[in-house]
């Protein structure tokens, strides 16, 4: 099975050191119970016991603190951060997002020059501190062209900061911001860092009704010496990015926990429930509800474990993480909300209950898809590499599963943002024509068709400036590439054909969704209509394939899985 379970998991997969603090995490949180965990969120309680428990347990040390500054189990490693990440979000977004503000705001520190900042910062960890990032801002948003942090020379060889940041996670408590603003005298981009401790740093407010602290925070002329600062000029633009490239990744897997809770939920619930006569589970509708749900799970979780191999395999000569962690970010996380409303449509009114995790789940999948960018951002990213991926395709040598113990360095050493389009990726052809299943047989047809349209019909100057055409246009692209990772990662972790045939059942309607909705442009031409009426295809019928799934892979979850209360 896939799908992570509190109550059984043994991780054994991992070392022995990772294993026991995941474990105990766990413990932590099924000790706190459900009731308490959704008084504290309703009442907006600051996480002090988990914060306690990470300081205690080395928790964000462990996992946060490169080799080079930490002790012996300490290591950056994606693999291991990804099975941290997927139970923190199974327990509710507000512990994760500790965990997640803390990575952004570690970013400009382990990518700097600067080592007494970075031996500072593995201290702080040891001491149980969070971290901020300082990059939005209130009128600009993530717009880091036009930062209205400014630092002035201060006379004495240092400088003074004043400015504002808005929407600056853990912005309250942080041992240190890393705060991104811009020089006065030259208008260079610079990286520095700032305690909140400080009587020159103003905490403003929380933005947000949440547990979280969300914070606005003001400097007023904060002194800046050269020893805070991070980096400068293309350095701290390339860190800004490159950071979010490491933020962004785990956006999937906050969502992957949280659906996974709301799974069980769910099937908890509706398995119980009699409604003229009949369990829930028994309805036509509920059954198709629940195996969408499911299968769209098990897709996110495949994708996103396979994208984690090509972060860690990364080089200056392989970037191709650079389409797949926007997909994490973009594709999975809003795959997320598609699950959650199924759930929601078979639980309906439970949804809503107090006293329900599905609740604060529902309310929080919508925020993964709005944040490290847009998706309308990152499908802007995504776009400037579908002509490489499709008709330029590189040799790379083949990759598995990359599950070792060790500290990933380049994520720290991204090098340059630029020339995103030159970025070569491996023959989608060969993972798609290495499996025979009836479902991508016709979702290879769809992919063809979608070629066709880019070279025989592609978008005029005029779509080229309709977002919305393109948006479309970049959905059935990233189907394309979710697909491929999906069956990459099954052969590899071995997954049943039933499971990934039911895959593609959603995704062939999926494709066809979004073919006629580019159809229906106003924008769209003869040709492009033609080619889109043809993408639009039905999945094969295979009502034993879908009843194994019911029965064995999502019926089976019933009481299989229940917080403690």
């Amino acid at each position: 099975m896939l799908l992570l379970n509190p109550k059984k998991d043994t991780l054994d997969h991992l070392d022995n050191f990772s294993k026991e603090i995941l474990l105990k995490t766990i413990s932590f949180f099924e000790k706190k119970g459900l009731q308490k965990l959704k008084e504290d969120d309703h009442e907006r309680v600051w996480y002090t016991d988990f914060l306690e428990f990470v300081k205690e347990e080395g928790l964000f040390a462990s996992f946060l603190t490169p080799q080079k500054y930490g002790g012996p189990n300490a290591r950056w490693d994606t693999y291991r951060n990804a099975q941290l990440n997927e139970i923190l979000g199974f327990y509710g977004l507000n512990y994760w997002y500790a965990w997640q503000v803390t990575i952004l705001g570690l970013g400009p520190i382990w990518m700097s020059d600067n080592e007494a900042v970075k031996k500072q910062t593995a201290q702080f960890l040891k001491d149980g501190g969070i971290f901020a990032f300082g990059l939005s801002e209130k009128e600009h948003g993530a717009d880091i062209y036009t930062t209205d942090m400014v630092l002035t020379p201060d006379g004495n060889g240092g400088y003074r900061a004043s400015g504002s940041k808005y929407y600056i996670g853990n912005g309250n408590e942080a041992a240190l911001v890393s705060v991104f603003g811009r020089m006065a005298e030259s208008d260079e981009y610079v990286f520095f860092t700032a305690r909140p401790e400080h009587e020159n740093y103003e905490c403003v407010q929380n933005v947000v009704n949440s547990q979280n602290y969300v914070a606005e925070i003001k400097l007023t002329d904060y002194p800046v010496t050269e020893a805070d600062i991070l980096s400068r000029g293309r350095d701290a633009w390339d860190a800004g990015l490159n950071t979010v490239n490491v933020g962004k990744y785990n956006l999937g897997w906050a969502s992957i926990g949280m659906c996974t809770h709301a799974l069980y939920e769910a099937v908890n619930h509706a398995s119980k429930r009699v409604l003229f006569k009949h369990t829930v589970t028994e309805f036509t509708h509920i059954k198709q509800f629940f195996v969408d749900a499911y299968t769209r799970l098990m897709a996110m979780k495949l994708f996103a474990l396979r994208a984690s191999d090509y972060f860690r395999s990364a080089s200056l000569q392989d970037r191709r993480y650079l389409l797949y962690n926007p997909m994490v970010k973009m594709k999975v996380t809003s795959q997320g909300e598609e699950v959650i409303n199924l759930l929601w449509d078979i639980i309906a009114a439970k949804g809503f209950e107090k006293d329900m995790f599905f609740e604060s789940a529902a309310r929080d999948i919508r925020a993964l898809p709005k944040l490290e960018g847009t998706v309308h951002v990152n499908m802007a990213l995504i776009i400037k590499f579908m002509a490489n991926y499709f008709f330029k395709p590189g040799e790379f040598p083949e990759i598995g599963t990359v599950n070792e113990t060790k500290n990933d360095d380049f994520l720290f050493a991204q090098g340059p943002t630029r020339g995103l389009g030159k970025i070569k990726f491996h023959d989608y052809k060969i993972t798609y024509n290495s499996i025979n299943l009836p479902n991508i047989t016709i979702f290879k047809k769809q992919i063809r068709l979608l070629k066709l349209l880019l070279v025989a019909a592609k978008p005029n100057k005029v779509q080229i400036k309709d977002f919305d055409f393109l948006l479309n246009l970049g959905e059935l692209f990233t189907l394309v590439v979710y697909g491929q990772l999906i069956i990459e990662n099954a052969k590899l972790l071995n997954i049943d054909n039933d499971l990934i045939d039911q895959i593609f059942d959603f995704m062939i309607r999926d494709f066809s969704k979004y073919a006629m909705l580019l159809y229906s442009k106003t924008s769209s031409t003869a040709l492009q209509q033609k080619i889109c009426r043809q993408m639009i295809r039905k999945p094969v019928v295979d009502t034993k394939r879908f009843e194994r799934i019911l029965k064995t892979q999502v019926y089976a979850l019933e009481d299989d899985y229940e917080m403690n209360k």
